[in-house]
């Protein structure tokens, strides 16, 4: 044996030393005066705790390896739950974690006991129950689960909740005679309304109708309101069963006659008798409500015993909405007269309920209300009261004769002098044409150009003329169109185009030639393009070409050069010939197209050369365009012509000057042409000789 005093630590043995105990020193206390603020046991848990939750500090995970220690682990944590109850019986959250954490362990037999124990403690909880009832069901222990209901809605049957989720699982189980059972517990306890409703829904999903019913029985029983038995009503109506629903509604009426809320159900009565047809029974259910509601209500109701003697409706609707929206309209109009939407949202009101005498009122109340300033932009919402006056009068009323005098009242009313609405004019165009009234439309349209002359108007008038075949009036209208429009590029377009379909050429060639002759044109680019188109489908090419020369007299636009020359290349035929070419003279033409194509070209890239220098862009695209032809042409092309004119793109840069001064630089992109950069070349060279010539000559001297 290896005594202490030779152990030798490099030997792997210990020292005295090292097994030594070494207890701490004893702390003096210095200042043993009372601190001045007094922190106490519970505050520093506290803090700590709110430390720990602060950090996210949370306990290391513990790894277990064998069935030892899981039990080991589920005993320690079944004993922190012990100490934890027992310390807080009366929490219910840590009893469920409790019981949770059991069954997550699948020890549902200690789960149970859990539960049970909490339940000792709070059995009037129904956050437990219905825990308890869930586990239960989640692990389909249905016997259990069960029971743990009957329990449940025994000790508390005034909780709704437990009531519900009972039969949903009977239900899902399809145990619909279980469910059936617990509904007739839940109803000896009177639950309220909602719980009738659902035992009642529940009956009608599986199509029981005569249990449904005996269930109304008992309901109306049970709670004697006006919205029970109205519900009641409307269940016989959609089974159908009208003299059932009559005598739920009679019973309601001797029972509730003198209800606060009686008013409902005498109007819901007589709406059904409306619907069954049944007038003078819905008349008597009125006059019989007129003596039994409050006075205070009587006159709105009484008005809608007006509108009910007026106005048949077809379907149950509730007329206390309609009377209040009435009344709500009738303030708001006469708060504001030239509220137009107002009036809109009050005719559409009147409308749907179907009296022509009040819908007709309200639109003459609506249009006495004109806009006090003759300015169009106050009357563009006004207009509609009227157009919509004349649809209802035409396709709601049927009423032929007034439909036409609101047309007529309206187009008296507007200051056509100062401004006008074309879609009025044509609106009662159009509605002669319906009543066939061809002279009564000829006659309006007739008016509005004499009184308010608009494009709108002429069109439809062309467009109508030309349909009933009438070219001699066409022809008219557009003679007047463009003597009240000349600068109307449209209208010469389309009045050409008519004179075309028509096969008169030359008609139409002289309408462009004093088209194109005008001084002034809105659109002067679409009338020449139609007037050349125009001549290349005549397929008459001499007079295109000097259409083109004439055009670009006008102007020089890069767009008139590319469009001229890709005419060029295009045409094939000679003027006027409409023979097949044989293949070599196909091919002669060709190459004559292909130069004539090159000379405006040539033209175009000399104008811009000399003429406008600065346009270097355009001069530039219409390059590319002509490389791209070239390139097109296949082997008659020739691409050599157009790259050695191709300039060279630069990035520059120069001075934005704004009114304070300089304010940066900005870059743009510049062309530099071949012919530029020889001239750049030559004035290197005059200045190289002249600097050689100086020097020279100072030399001599």
């Amino acid at each position: 044996m290896v005594s202490a005093k030779n152990t030798d630590p490099k030997l792997g043995y210990l020292t005295r030393k090292d097994t030594e105990v070494k207890l701490p020193w004893p702390t003096r206390v210095k200042n043993k005066n009372p601190a001045p603020i007094q922190i106490t046991a519970e505050q520093i848990l506290r803090e700590a705790r709110e430390l720990q939750k602060a950090e996210k500090i949370r306990p290391p995970k513990q790894k277990i390896t064998d069935a030892d220690e899981l039990a080991e682990y589920c005993l320690l944590k079944r004993k922190e739950f012990e100490d934890r109850v027992r310390q807080v019986r009366w929490n219910t959250s840590v009893w469920i974690k409790y019981a949770q954490w059991e069954e997550s362990q699948k020890n549902f037999n200690l789960a149970r006991d859990v539960w049970e124990r909490a339940l000792e403690v709070d059995d009037r909880n129904n956050t437990l129950w219905l825990k308890y009832a869930e586990m239960e069901m989640k692990n389909k222990f249905i016997d259990d689960a069960r029971n743990v209901w009957d329990r449940a809605v025994y000790h508390l049957p005034r909780v709704d909740q437990l009531w519900y989720k009972y039969i949903h699982m009977e239900e899902m189980l399809g145990n619909v005679a279980g469910a059936r059972k617990v509904f007739e517990r839940w109803m000896q306890w009177m639950p309220d309304q909602q719980c009738w409703r659902a035992y009642i829904n529940f009956e009608l999903r599986y199509n029981e109708i005569e249990r449904g019913r005996q269930l109304f029985e008992r309901f109306v029983q049970s709670h004697p309101k006006v919205g029970v038995w109205l519900s009641y009503a409307k269940f016989e109506m959609k089974e159908d069963e009208v003299a059932r629903a009559r005598n739920v509604y009679e019973r309601a009426v001797e029972k509730l006659a003198d209800d606060e809320e009686a008013e409902q159900l005498f109007v819901t009565f007589a709406e059904f008798e409306e619907w069954c047809k049944e007038t003078e029974r819905a008349r008597c259910i009125y006059k019989f409500a007129f003596r039994h509601i409050p006075k205070g209500s009587a006159g709105r109701r009484r008005l809608q015993y007006e509108d009910f003697d007026h106005t048949p409706r077809g379907t149950a609707e509730d007329l206390s909405i309609v009377g209040k929206r009435r009344f709500q309209y009738e303030d708001e109009v006469r708060m504001n007269p030239l509220n137009y939407d107002s009036w809109f949202d009050y005719i559409r009101l009147e409308e749907s309920v179907g009296n022509k005498e009040r819908v007709r009122k309200v639109y003459e109340r609506a249009i006495a209300n004109a806009p006090p300033s003759e300015e169009k932009r106050y009357w563009q919402r006004y207009i509609y009261l009227w157009i919509n006056y004349a649809l209802y009068e035409e396709l709601g009323a049927g009423d032929v004769e007034q439909t036409r005098k609101v047309y007529r009242g309206c187009l008296k009313l507007i200051p056509h002098n100062k401004f006008s609405f074309a879609k009025i004019w044509i609106l009662a165009a159009q509605f002669e044409i319906r009543q066939l009234n061809l002279k009564a439309a000829r006659h309006i349209l007739g008016n509005a150009i004499g009184k308010a002359p608009k494009d709108k108007i002429f069109k439809n008038y062309i467009k109508m003329e030309l349909q009933l075949g009438n070219i001699d009036r066409c022809r008219k209208l557009y003679e007047r169109y463009l003597e009240w429009s000349p600068e109307n590029c449209y209208a010469w377009s389309k009045y050409a185009e008519l004179e075309r379909s028509l096969c008169e050429t030359k008609r139409a060639r002289a309408i462009f030639n004093l088209a194109i002759a005008q001084p002034a044109l809105n659109m002067p680019e679409l009338l020449w393009k139609t007037y050349i188109e125009f001549e290349i489908l005549e397929g008459e090419f001499k007079r295109t070409r000097e259409l083109y020369e004439r055009l670009l007299d006008r102007t020089k636009h890069l767009k008139v050069w590319i469009s001229y020359a890709k005419f060029e290349a295009s045409a094939m035929k000679e003027d006027g010939g409409g023979l097949d070419l044989a293949e070599e003279n196909l091919h002669e033409q060709k190459k004559h197209c292909i130069q004539r194509a090159r000379r405006v070209f040539e033209k175009a890239i000399n104008y811009f050369r000399t003429s406008a220098p600065e346009l270097k862009e355009e001069r530039a695209m219409l390059l590319e365009e002509w490389l791209n032809m070239e390139s097109s042409f296949g082997k008659l092309g020739d691409v050599s012509l157009v790259q050695s004119k191709l300039p060279k793109k630069l990035k520059r840069r120069r001075q934005i000057l704004a009114e304070d001064g300089p304010a940066g630089y900005e870059e743009y992109i510049d062309y530099l042409f071949p012919e530029e950069t020889q001239a750049t070349y030559l004035n290197i060279l005059k200045a190289a000789y002249k600097w050689k010539k100086q020097k020279i000559s100072a030399d001599e001297d």
